[in-house]
Protein backbone atom coordinates (compact mmCIF):
# COMPACT_ATOMS: atom_id res chain seq x y z
CA UNK A 1 0.00 0.00 0.00
CA UNK A 2 2.73 2.39 0.89
CA UNK A 3 4.57 1.79 -2.85
CA UNK A 4 1.39 2.27 -4.38
CA UNK A 5 1.04 5.75 -2.36
CA UNK A 6 4.33 6.76 -3.08
CA UNK A 7 4.13 6.12 -6.92
CA UNK A 8 1.34 8.35 -7.12
CA UNK A 9 2.66 10.93 -5.16
CA UNK A 10 5.68 10.76 -7.81
CA UNK A 11 2.71 11.21 -10.71
CA UNK A 12 1.40 14.19 -9.16
CA UNK A 13 4.94 16.15 -8.82
CA UNK A 14 5.88 15.06 -12.65
CA UNK A 15 2.95 17.07 -14.15
CA UNK A 16 3.42 19.69 -11.67
CA UNK A 17 6.93 20.07 -12.38
CA UNK A 18 6.03 19.71 -16.11
CA UNK A 19 3.42 22.97 -15.81
CA UNK A 20 5.82 24.90 -14.42
CA UNK A 21 8.21 24.10 -16.85
CA UNK A 22 5.95 25.17 -19.26
CA UNK A 23 4.66 27.83 -17.77
CA UNK A 24 8.68 29.48 -18.01
CA UNK A 25 8.80 28.69 -21.34
CA UNK A 26 6.23 30.27 -22.58
CA UNK A 27 6.56 33.79 -19.83
CA UNK A 28 10.75 33.15 -21.13
CA UNK A 29 10.73 36.93 -21.91
CA UNK A 30 10.28 37.66 -17.72
CA UNK A 31 14.39 36.56 -18.16
CA UNK A 32 14.84 39.77 -20.16
CA UNK A 33 12.71 41.84 -18.03
CA UNK A 34 14.37 40.49 -14.80
CA UNK A 35 18.17 41.67 -16.17
CA UNK A 36 16.43 45.25 -17.24
CA UNK A 37 15.29 45.55 -13.63
CA UNK A 38 18.71 44.44 -12.15
CA UNK A 39 20.67 46.47 -14.18
CA UNK A 40 18.60 49.45 -14.22
CA UNK A 41 18.32 49.02 -10.17
CA UNK A 42 22.59 48.69 -9.93
CA UNK A 43 22.41 51.87 -11.58
CA UNK A 44 20.43 53.68 -9.62
CA UNK A 45 21.80 52.44 -6.37
CA UNK A 46 25.34 53.29 -7.59
CA UNK A 47 24.37 56.71 -9.06
CA UNK A 48 22.85 56.96 -5.46
CA UNK A 49 25.90 55.85 -3.63
CA UNK A 50 28.57 57.59 -5.76
CA UNK A 51 27.36 61.19 -5.99
CA UNK A 52 29.28 63.27 -4.04
CA UNK A 53 28.65 66.99 -5.15
CA UNK A 54 25.78 68.57 -5.94
CA UNK A 55 24.64 70.98 -8.85
CA UNK A 56 26.89 73.77 -9.83
CA UNK A 57 26.07 77.27 -11.65
CA UNK A 58 27.65 76.11 -14.70
CA UNK A 59 26.05 71.87 -14.60
CA UNK A 60 22.99 72.91 -12.78
CA UNK A 61 21.58 69.10 -13.60
CA UNK A 62 24.74 67.80 -12.13
CA UNK A 63 26.53 64.62 -12.75
CA UNK A 64 23.89 62.50 -11.59
CA UNK A 65 21.34 63.52 -13.69
CA UNK A 66 21.71 61.36 -16.88
CA UNK A 67 22.95 58.19 -14.87
CA UNK A 68 19.47 58.47 -12.79
CA UNK A 69 17.45 58.77 -15.89
CA UNK A 70 18.83 55.61 -17.77
CA UNK A 71 18.39 54.15 -14.12
CA UNK A 72 14.76 54.71 -13.82
CA UNK A 73 13.71 54.24 -17.59
CA UNK A 74 15.23 50.57 -17.36
CA UNK A 75 13.31 49.90 -14.06
CA UNK A 76 9.97 51.39 -15.74
CA UNK A 77 11.28 49.26 -19.22
CA UNK A 78 11.15 46.37 -16.97
CA UNK A 79 7.92 47.06 -15.51
CA UNK A 80 6.10 47.21 -18.52
CA UNK A 81 7.88 44.46 -20.15
CA UNK A 82 6.44 41.93 -17.00
CA UNK A 83 2.54 43.70 -17.40
CA UNK A 84 2.98 42.79 -21.31
CA UNK A 85 4.41 39.05 -21.07
CA UNK A 86 1.84 38.34 -18.16
CA UNK A 87 -0.84 39.37 -20.18
CA UNK A 88 -0.01 37.09 -23.07
CA UNK A 89 2.95 39.60 -25.18
CA UNK A 90 5.03 37.22 -26.60
CA UNK A 91 8.35 38.35 -28.04
CA UNK A 92 8.57 38.05 -31.91
CA UNK A 93 10.83 35.09 -33.71
CA UNK A 94 13.50 36.41 -35.30
CA UNK A 95 12.69 35.52 -39.00
CA UNK A 96 15.71 37.09 -40.81
CA UNK A 97 17.24 35.31 -44.07
CA UNK A 98 20.68 34.38 -42.92
CA UNK A 99 19.86 32.45 -39.60
CA UNK A 100 18.82 29.06 -40.00
CA UNK A 101 16.95 28.52 -36.66
CA UNK A 102 16.78 24.95 -36.78
CA UNK A 103 20.58 24.65 -36.22
CA UNK A 104 21.80 25.46 -32.95
CA UNK A 105 24.31 28.43 -32.34
CA UNK A 106 27.96 27.49 -33.43
CA UNK A 107 29.83 27.65 -30.12
CA UNK A 108 33.23 27.28 -31.21
CA UNK A 109 33.11 30.31 -33.49
CA UNK A 110 31.30 32.41 -30.00
CA UNK A 111 34.09 30.35 -28.00
CA UNK A 112 37.17 31.87 -29.99
CA UNK A 113 35.47 35.05 -30.48
CA UNK A 114 35.07 35.29 -26.53
CA UNK A 115 38.77 34.08 -26.56
CA UNK A 116 39.71 36.95 -28.60
CA UNK A 117 37.72 39.54 -26.62
CA UNK A 118 39.85 38.44 -23.66
CA UNK A 119 42.72 38.47 -24.65
CA UNK A 120 42.56 42.16 -26.16
CA UNK A 121 41.56 42.71 -22.23
CA UNK A 122 44.97 41.21 -21.07
CA UNK A 123 47.40 42.57 -23.91
CA UNK A 124 45.94 46.55 -23.63
CA UNK A 125 48.03 47.28 -20.67
CA UNK A 126 51.08 45.16 -22.11
CA UNK A 127 51.12 46.26 -25.76
CA UNK A 128 49.35 49.30 -25.66
CA UNK A 129 45.74 49.62 -27.72
CA UNK A 130 47.17 49.74 -31.23
CA UNK A 131 48.80 46.59 -31.51
CA UNK A 132 46.12 44.62 -28.87
CA UNK A 133 43.26 46.14 -31.14
CA UNK A 134 45.23 44.40 -33.99
CA UNK A 135 44.79 41.27 -32.49
CA UNK A 136 41.06 42.03 -31.88
CA UNK A 137 40.11 43.27 -35.31
CA UNK A 138 42.47 40.69 -36.79
CA UNK A 139 41.47 37.39 -34.60
CA UNK A 140 37.65 38.32 -34.76
CA UNK A 141 38.14 38.11 -39.28
CA UNK A 142 40.26 35.26 -38.73
CA UNK A 143 37.74 33.68 -36.56
CA UNK A 144 34.89 34.63 -38.77
CA UNK A 145 36.48 32.66 -41.44
CA UNK A 146 38.50 34.97 -43.05
CA UNK A 147 41.68 33.62 -44.34
CA UNK A 148 43.53 36.77 -46.43
CA UNK A 149 46.67 36.78 -44.16
CA UNK A 150 48.01 39.63 -45.77
CA UNK A 151 45.36 41.57 -46.70
CA UNK A 152 43.64 41.04 -42.96
CA UNK A 153 46.18 41.86 -40.88
CA UNK A 154 46.91 44.96 -42.45
CA UNK A 155 43.73 46.36 -42.68
CA UNK A 156 43.17 45.57 -38.83
CA UNK A 157 46.71 47.42 -37.94
CA UNK A 158 44.57 50.76 -40.06
CA UNK A 159 41.46 50.63 -38.08
CA UNK A 160 43.49 49.84 -34.60
CA UNK A 161 45.69 52.75 -35.31
CA UNK A 162 43.33 54.86 -36.88
CA UNK A 163 41.10 54.39 -33.67
CA UNK A 164 43.86 55.18 -31.07
CA UNK A 165 44.67 58.12 -32.93
CA UNK A 166 40.83 59.18 -32.89
CA UNK A 167 40.28 58.69 -28.99
CA UNK A 168 43.45 59.24 -28.36
CA UNK A 169 44.45 62.51 -30.11
CA UNK A 170 41.30 64.48 -31.21
CA UNK A 171 38.74 62.97 -28.41
CA UNK A 172 41.32 63.18 -25.22
CA UNK A 173 40.48 59.74 -24.34
CA UNK A 174 43.08 58.15 -22.90
CA UNK A 175 44.26 54.45 -24.60
CA UNK A 176 47.48 53.22 -23.70
CA UNK A 177 49.82 53.18 -27.07
CA UNK A 178 52.62 50.86 -25.44
CA UNK A 179 55.51 50.81 -27.74
CA UNK A 180 53.98 53.18 -30.45
CA UNK A 181 53.55 55.28 -27.37
CA UNK A 182 56.36 57.85 -28.43
CA UNK A 183 56.25 57.30 -32.63
CA UNK A 184 53.06 59.28 -32.63
CA UNK A 185 52.88 61.84 -29.84
CA UNK A 186 49.88 60.11 -27.64
CA UNK A 187 49.99 58.85 -24.37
Amino acid sequence: MNEHASESSAQRTAPAQDTTRAWWKEHSELGVSALLGAVGLLVLVNTVLETRGGTSSSDPLGPHAVPLLVGGLLVLLSVLLTIDVLRGGKGEAEAGDDIDLAHPADKRTVGLLAGVVLATAVLIPLVGWPIAGMGLFWGATYTLGSRAVPRDPLIAAGVSLATWIVFDGLLGVDLPGGPLMGMFGGS
